[in-house]
This record gives structure tokens, C-alpha cells and sequence, in this order.
């Protein structure tokens, strides 16, 4: 299978505690890599705090929640909205003066 058809790799990933078999694009594979080492990473800090005084699921709601808080943050920083609004209004106006 070739690039153009989407090639897709099996390979292992290690998610903190679980060693798991992915398919992936081969494209992909890095992001896959990384993602679970920032997972693994981030259980791994919570655990150092919270291990005996919450559960394991706990700690992996309080990994997911502040994955997701920072997704949601660069999310925002990458929101292109308000300028696709200004440069709309600056388009409007020049338009405007031009006439």
C-alpha cells in the first residue's frame, strides 16, 4: 500500500501503565507517539500527588480534564475568527473609501 492509499502502520504504543496495539497512519505515527507520552507523562505527575489519596480513575479524569484545558487554550489562541471579523469590517471600509 502506498502513501496515496493511506498507508497505516501497527505499532505499540505505551499509555502509562498499558502497553496498547494501534493502527495508524503512517503520517501520523509520530503524533500517536507523542500524544501517549504526553498522557503517560501527565498521569505520571498526578499519580505523584494524588496516589492513595484518589483513584486511579480520578487520576485519570484530572490527566484528561488538564489535557483538555490545554487543548481548549490553543484552541483560542488559534481561534481565527475575530480577525477574519475585523478584516471583513477594514475591507468594508477601504471599499467604502475607495468609491
Amino acid at each position: 500500500m502506498s502513501e496515496a492509499n493511506g498507508e497505516r502502520l501497527h505499532i505499540r504504543l505505551h499509555v502509562y501503565d498499558t502497553d496498547m496495539p494501534v493502527t495508524v497512519p503512517r503520517e501520523d505515527e509520530e503524533f500517536y507517539r507523542k500524544c501517549a507520552k504526553l498522557i503517560t507523562d501527565i498521569v505520571n505527575s498526578y499519580s505523584a500527588v494524588f496516589k492513595g489519596k484518589k483513584s486511579d480513575k480520578e487520576i485519570l479524569y484530572m490527566a484528561l480534564i488538564d489535557i483538555a484545558l490545554r487543548y481548549e487554550k490553543e484552541s483560542m489562541r488559534h481561534d481565527a475568527m475575530p480577525f477574519n471579523d475585523i478584516l471583513g469590517k477594514l475591507t468594508l471600509e477601504i471599499e467604502e473609501a475607495l468609491k
